[in-house]
């Protein structure tokens, strides 16, 4: 599903150039659930940029799919982000003055999907994600759960094949940060490859597998507790 190969960012600041990421190596396999960890200025937001075609890179490639994601015109990049990426991001980026279901439904507006359609598939999502009662409610009046469950149905309305969740759990307590993570393992149950960002240690332990970023290359690459057990070796 995502094939990176020797990828390569740097950024030019004054006279200097920063050197982001270095010789990335990545696959991630169809219906992965997958966190990338490391400290600040490790590069991981960069690379999910990258990976959300929200940033291009200097060299190597990447594909998504059977597309080779690189140096894409504007309108290309955003039919490949609207089309096969999902994003759920840390301050939930709702619309303040829309309700639930608007925000939900937001993403096929901008496809040209008709108003009964997108309004159809808006509830039915906030049903799945346990909001369907709040449909008709703005972001004020929601808890930070209820926003991240909002964001996450937003996310899916366009079927991704890709989920893209930034710090997803990084403004909740602990105990909505695991009904979060809940959610986003059924989303990954129904087979959409979801790959996490996140400084959370409890979080990246249960996706099933983690990559750790230390100064622009990857450290370390190791399973995580929804890893499915391995039978014995032949």
């Amino acid at each position: 599903m995502i094939r990176i190969e020797k990828l390569n960012k740097s950024y030019t600041l004054g006279h200097h150039a920063l050197h982001v990421l270095r010789d990335i190596d990545l696959l991630v396999e169809k219906g992965e659930l997958v966190a990338i960890t490391g400290s600040s200025g490790s590069g991981k937001s960069t690379l999910l940029n990258i990976l959300g075609v929200l940033d291009d890179y200097d060299s190597g490639s990447y594909f998504l799919g059977d597309t080779l994601v690189k140096n894409l015109s504007e309108t290309r990049a955003a039919q490949v982000r609207n089309r096969q990426i999902g994003f759920v991001f840390q301050s939930f980026n709702l619309l303040p003055f829309k309700t639930a279901a608007e925000n939900v439904a937001l993403p096929l507006f901008y496809q040209g999907v008709s108003r009964k359609k997108r309004d159809a598939l808006a509830h039915a999502l906030l049903d799945r994600v346990g909001l369907l009662d709040w449909a008709k409610h703005l972001p004020a009046e929601m808890s930070g759960g209820q926003k991240q469950r909002v964001a996450i149905a937003r996310a899916l309305i366009t079927t991704p094949t890709v989920l893209l969740a930034d710090e997803p759990t990084g403004a909740l307590d602990s105990k909505t940060s695991a009904a979060i993570m809940d959610l986003l393992m059924d989303v990954n149950a129904d087979g959409v490859t979801v790959v996490i960002v996140t400084h959370e240690a409890a979080v990246a332990a249960r996706t099933k597998r983690i990559i750790r970023l230390k100064d622009g290359v990857i450290e370390a690459e190791v399973a995580g507790a929804a890893e499915e057990p391995r039978g014995p070796a032949r």
